[in-house]
């Protein structure tokens, strides 16, 4: 298998479980209220548009040289990884948005979650899939040296960790009832919810802070190759 089939191969597959993850996510966090899982839902309803993204880019990246484009397509992986980058800072800005207003919400539906056993399935099942596909995707990536797939690979990695974020925000969600009102730990579990919405925003701010950087210091790096190739052909 070459190297363009590969990432092909590779940003299909993503496409497909970004589809399932989305789906389930949604469903879950609507029926229990849980802004950790809808702020999840969101973020891979946004990684589902940048594996499209990736796919598309992958697959312009393995069109050969033209008139036109006489150095080749590669820079539209890393345009795409921007894309991607800003994409996911929309997630962030609209969860730290959702997350604040509920702190300061007077409502006491505000902080209600209603949790059950379909919100641990999903994000059990989220977890697994993520480890699979973030390390199937870096590998990939890593061999036909994708920014793309490696920005797909940052996103999925990233989701382990949110994903283990919101697992406790509804564990503590889940035994706030085994607590006495008024207490410190009591205040703490009522609030584990939206605390981890907001530790899934400021992980996805600094991924974004790392895929943004990387992409602009490739297309920077490119621009300037390209023009020394154009320098060098105009001389010679």
């Amino acid at each position: 298998m070459d190297a363009d089939t590969k990432k092909t191969v590779a940003a299909v597959s993503s496409v497909i479980w970004s589809a399932l993850l989305t789906v389930m996510k949604f469903v879950v966090g609507i029926i229990t209220g849980s802004l950790g899982i809808l702020s999840e839902a969101l973020h891979s309803a946004l990684d589902l548009l940048a594996a499209l993204g990736s796919l598309f880019a992958v697959r312009i990246a393995a069109r050969p040289a033209d008139e036109e484009h006489p150095y080749g397509h590669g820079k539209v992986e890393n345009l795409m990884a921007l894309v991607e980058t800003a994409l996911l800072l929309a997630t962030a800005a609209w969860v730290i948005k959702e997350a604040v207003e509920r702190l300061m919400s007077d409502s006491p539906d505000a902080l209600h979650v209603e949790t059950s056993i379909w919100a641990f399935v999903v994000v059990i099942v989220s977890l697994v899939i993520d480890v699979n596909r973030a390390a199937m995707l870096k590998r990939v990536a890593k061999e036909t040296k994708s920014a793309a797939l490696e920005a797909d690979a940052a996103h999925f990695a990233s989701d382990i960790w949110s994903s283990a974020a919101v697992l406790l925000g509804i564990t503590g969600a889940a035994c706030v009832g085994f607590t006495q009102e008024g207490s410190v730990l009591h205040w703490i579990l009522l609030r584990a919810d939206v605390l981890a919405s907001l530790a899934v925003a400021i992980l996805i701010l600094h991924i974004c802070w790392e895929l943004g950087c990387k992409a602009i210091n490739n297309l920077i790096t490119l621009g300037a190759g390209t023009a020394l190739a154009c320098q060098n052909v105009v001389l010679a």
